[in-house]
């Protein structure tokens, strides 16, 4: 590529008066332009990438100015901030992680901005409080991570990030003290945590030359390191390095006995979505890495040892994933033993409790548990209260009970005991906020795509709602990097039922709803089916008079965010309201910031002749036309997103108002000390309250927030 820069600053002008009603910041342009593969391409708002640049700082302040004038006009704002964190408020625990006698587990009062790490004894021991990490900032922006025990329970290993970042520091907590350590391990990064003997096995980047462009720079070399506790971390060695791959991804487990150290290695960079594995025997001293899955076609994890051997859940073969034994002495594909084969069901997981593999299945979206003996003995279907989503399963070999979560969309997450032994299921704790349940319902339909694929997606509404073309509608979808978008619980979205809006959440391919070939159907060259999956479900909700285009919303984050450009950018009429969130917008460049060249196994890349032809057809940055009217847009992004980092929001809305013809307002919101995702529970609902009264406004929707608890209607 050869790039060409003169560094002639050219002001966009605001949109005329008699075309647009609001006036936006003038937003400076470089005459910079691009060769790709022979194709010039403009990128006038280069300079945004800086981030901590003087002039980024002022355009932010400048567009913050105009959205918050915006939303000060929005005569219900201050009444649905109150009621989302009415909907909020109410006690939220996750199933505890059973190890030895002692059950790990975190609860949120109601509208603590973090929720608080504590343990018991047994199910009916006392709660001891270990970290609340509401203390550790004045605002409540740090948050706790990850949270590891060691195999008896006495030292507990913890992540913190500040502010949103993806960065992350490591500390120690003595468990019959309760006091931190100084232990201090810093610049983690995609890392896990794996106890072993004195000390642990993390990931790392090395420290970043400059420490002022840490949030935006490409993260380059990932290590992985052991820490002996009670040292500094200028004293940890080196486990594995690889510098002549520098963007692959290293990461260490440990098998539950420990006798396994487990590699993953990732190579998203090379465009190939899969992994490896190496294991280490750590009973033998001296020890060295083997490999025992090759290549990077296809996806294993390593789910424990049984002896000598190990379990591994891949889809090689199987593109629903399989469970097989391989023996790391030889580990050759032919020598491999089916445990688990491949079933018509995609298997999203495997936990391990009282000797026991719990096998996660989604069917249609619905999430399945069976239960299997580490020979692939068959056990039992856990008896689960409803169609909706499972979480946690984490406990020992020893423990006799596990617990996990159970949550829908109109179901608040409750927490079970699985008792092994006999397959029995008890309702352990269950909390709600006070809502009106049964006046809701939840519908699945499924809808044909432009190809003939069939499409399932969710409908959450209220029961006496007509089909008759005049409901508010939100549409929210995902469509990536095999996630699946299964049914959960979010209290906000209360708020905009009792409002009378539909939300409609369809599973578009590039999730991995359905397996391995759902997934790469909306890949690469492939991307386009993922937004005519999304086209096509708002089609059907128009079609079917669930909806009118004048009153529907599309809304997503991240990949999300990139549909929403995608589709706005390609069918500005079909909607009223586009909410894209920390989105990739700019898809010719977004390799080249922090992790981003892991996401070219989804996305192919710029760099490659063919790769440029199908991102520059789609990416929401260039395909945006002067004189179009777009939706009414509310983009929001985050100072300390340094997953997707914030240049990408900015370019898309500078450009996205200069070119903008319609009288629709099209306006960022620029959250700070946040990430990727909000930084506390404060922020989020801020951010909600901002975002829904937005979408209510533009949709016209008949707003009457419930009174204040305790207060009479008017």
């Amino acid at each position: 590529m050869s790039l060409r820069s003169t560094v002639v600053l050219l002001l966009c002008a605001a949109p005329v008066a008699a075309q647009q009603p609001y006036v936006y910041p003038k937003t400076a342009k470089v005459d910079l332009v691009e060769d790709y593969h022979g194709t010039k391409v403009a990128d006038p708002y280069r300079w945004m990438e800086q981030d901590t640049a003087q002039a980024v700082g002022a355009w932010v302040e400048a567009q913050n100015g105009v959205t918050g004038s915006y939303l000060r006009t929005v005569p219900f704002r201050a009444d649905l901030r109150r009621r989302l964190g009415e909907l909020n408020d109410y006690a939220k625990a996750s199933p505890p992680e059973v190890v030895g006698a002692w059950q790990f587990y975190r609860r949120n009062s109601g509208l603590q901005n973090q929720s608080v790490l504590f343990r018991r004894r047994g199910e009916s021991g006392a709660p001891e409080m270990l970290i609340d990490p509401n203390t550790l900032s004045t605002d409540g922006t740090t948050r706790l991570q990850s949270t590891v025990p060691n195999r008896d329970a006495s030292l507990l290993a913890f992540t913190l990030s500040r502010s949103g970042s993806d960065w992350q520091e490591i500390r120690v907590m003595d468990l019959a003290t309760k006091q931190w350590t100084d232990d201090r391990v810093q610049w983690v990064k995609v890392s896990g945590i794996a106890w072993w003997k004195d000390g642990f096995f993390y990931s790392r980047y090395p420290t970043p030359a400059d420490t002022a462009v840490a949030y935006s720079s490409r993260n380059e070399n990932h290590q992985v390191w052991y820490h002996t506790l009670g040292t500094l971390q200028s004293a940890d060695r080196m486990i594995f390095e690889d510098a002549a791959h520098p963007l692959r991804f290293h990461t260490v487990g440990t098998t539950e006995s420990q006798r396994y150290a487990v590699l993953n290695i990732s190579d998203g960079a090379s465009g190939r979505p899969g992994d490896e594995i190496w294991v280490r025997d750590l009973d033998q001293p001296g020890s060295e890495f083997v490999r025992v899955v090759e290549g990077f076609e296809s996806n294993a994890s390593v789910i424990d040892n049984d002896g000598s051997m190990l379990l591994v859940r891949t889809n090689r073969g199987a593109p629903n994933y399989r469970v097989v034994r391989i023996d790391p002495s030889n580990p050759a594909e032919s020598a491999w033993r089916e445990v688990i084969p491949e079933q018509k069901s995609v298997l999203q997981g495997v936990a391990t409790a009282g000797g026991r593999l719990l096998a996660q299945y989604l069917v249609d979206v619905k999430d399945e548990v069976r239960v299997f003996r580490y020979d692939g003995t068959f056990e039992r279907d856990v008896a689960l209260p409803g169609a909706g989503s499972t979480g946690g399963w984490g406990a020992d070999a020893e423990a006799g009970a596990v617990y996990f979560s159970f949550t829908g969309f109109l179901d608040p997450a409750t927490i079970y005991r699985y008792e092994i032994a006999t397959g029995a299921v008890a309702e352990v704790e269950r909390n709600a906020p006070a809502f009106d349940r049964d006046a809701y319902e939840v519908l699945q339909v499924f809808v044909t795509s432009k190809d003939g694929t069939k499409i399932p997606m969710y409908l959450i509404k209220k029961k006496t709602l007509k089909a008759d073309g005049t409901n508010p509608t939100l549409v929210y979808a995902y469509g990536g990097f095999n996630i699946s978008l299964s049914p959960s619980f979010n209290p906000s979205m209360i708020a905009l039922l009792e409002q009378g809006v539909i939300y409609a959440q369809p599973n578009l391919r590039g999730g991995g709803e359905y397996g391995e070939s759902w997934h790469q159907a909306g890949t690469k060259a492939r991307k386009q089916n993922v937004f005519d999956d999304f086209v096509a479900s708002a089609e059907w909700l128009v079609a079917n008079k669930w909806t009118s285009s004048a009153k529907l919303a599309i809304s997503g984050g991240s990949n999300g965010g990139l549909l929403v450009g995608a589709t706005m950018t390609q069918r500005p009429d079909l909607v009223k309201v586009a909410l894209p969130a920390v989105g990739v917008m700019d898809m010719l460049r977004f390799q080249k910031f922090t992790i981003g060249f892991n996401w070219i196994d989804d996305y192919g890349t710029s760099d490659d002749k063919d790769g440029f032809a199908y991102l520059r057809a789609y990416s929401p940055l260039h395909n945006l036309k002067p004189g179009t009217t777009y939706p009414s847009t509310m983009v929001t992004t985050a100072d300390h997103d340094d997953r997707v980092v914030p240049a990408h929001s900015f370019k898309f809305a500078a450009t996205l108002q200069a070119a903008h013809a319609g009288r629709n307002p099209v306006l960022i919101r620029i959250e700070t000390k946040s990430g990727h995702g909000a930084s506390s529970l404060t922020k989020r609902l801020d951010e909600q309250a901002d975002v829904y009264g937005f979408m209510l406004k533009e949709l016209g929707a008949p707003v009457k927030i419930p009174p204040a608890k305790g207060r009479p209607a008017a």
